[in-house]
């Protein structure tokens, strides 16, 4: 067992780094989907899915008016 631990442990390295960085990407889409904010990134007029993901924002506003 030791010994194919050092003879990969540069692949056995990245791999968990790879790991790392995925966990965090997942990790932090889930805390922003949990505050509400959009992944888009923005610039809601050309897109057609603009109501779907906007609905909240769009009651709070007509109910103002």
């Amino acid at each position: 067992m030791p010994e194919f631990i050092v003879n990969n442990i540069g692949t056995i390295v990245v791999g968990l780094l790879v790991l790392a960085v995925l966990a965090l990407a997942a990790w932090k889409m889930i805390s922003d989907k949990k505050q509400g904010r959009s992944s888009c990134g923005g610039g809601c007029s050309g897109c057609p899915n603009a109501g779907l993901c906007h609905a909240q924002h769009d009651e709070k506003t007509e109910k103002k008016c």
